[in-house]
């Protein structure tokens, strides 16, 4: 009796229609599991309810990301909490803002701050969006037009991010922070919002619009699973070479030199 091939496996596999689109700011919600299986990956704790939102919880419990699909307008809820010097903050992400950039900001949720200060601009200005002052707005737009990001003055001296992305037919999304937001995750969304690359979108996940290009491209099941894998190992990797310095940190740390027995008082 010969073995059955199983489709989706192997070399038998069936390579699947998918599609690179570009820009990225338009191409539609995607995959959430590209941002939760990193955190997941990366310590965080998974707070979610059977049948409920997404909820996942940093382990030192000072940030959550949270996706609702099951309310209006609903889509992603990342919040802060105050520790020690860093004020309260929260960002409000649209349903279709992509998962590629949602994961600019919760991907460096994960990592250490670097010691550069953060400018969250300059990928703006590098990809040749054209930045101005609109009242007391600073605003930087895509080349094409079609996204944005705008630090805004309110009345009564309020202020907040805001940012997004629309085409000439209304589809979009937009997504907002709050002032206190740390300015090097304001960065690190910028850049990917900015970022020149088209993402994949599979067949009947693509947004009708006449502002995005897109390139037919056949993926096997197990090339698609090779590269989320792949990005899930970076983040248990880089996680464990943190843990191991902060672990290799504290053994190391001098301690003052103790007499055998415990300390004596000479009288």
């Amino acid at each position: 009796m010969k073995k059955k091939q199983w489709q989706g496996w192997g070399p038998g596999e069936q390579a699947e229609q998918h599609y690179l689109v570009q820009p990225r700011a338009l191409a539609g919600g995607g995959d959430v599991r590209h941002v939760s299986e990193f955190l997941r990956a990366s310590g965080w704790r998974d707070k979610s309810k059977t049948g409920g939102p997404l909820l996942i919880e940093s382990p030192d419990r000072a940030v959550r990301v949270a996706y609702d699909p099951y309310v209006l307008p609903g889509g992603w809820t990342i919040h802060g909490r105050a520790n020690g010097a860093n004020a309260e903050w929260s960002a409000h992400l649209g349903r279709q803002t992509p998962v590629e950039i949602v994961a600019g900001l919760t991907d460096a949720l994960t990592r250490p701050r670097s010691a550069h200060a953060p400018n969250a601009w300059a990928p703006l200005q590098e990809q040749n969006w054209h930045t101005r002052f609109e009242g007391q707005d600073y605003t930087a737009t895509s080349p094409d037009g079609t996204a944005w990001m705008q630090y805004h003055q309110g009345v009564n001296d309020s202020a907040m991010w805001w940012t997004g992305a629309q085409d000439k037919q209304g589809n979009g999304w937009t997504a907002h922070f709050t002032p206190n937001t740390p300015m090097h995750l304001v960065q690190a969304f910028s850049a990917e919002l900015a970022g020149p690359d088209p993402v994949m979108r599979p067949r009947g996940r693509v947004p009708h619009s006449a502002q995005i290009r897109t390139w037919s491209v056949s993926v096997k099941p197990s090339q698609l699973s090779a590269w989320q894998q792949a990005r899930i190992t970076a983040a248990r990797a880089a996680t464990w070479a943190r843990n191991t310095a902060g672990s290799t940190r504290r053994r190391t740390t001098a301690r003052p030199y103790t007499p055998a027995g415990g300390a004596r008082t000479r009288r």
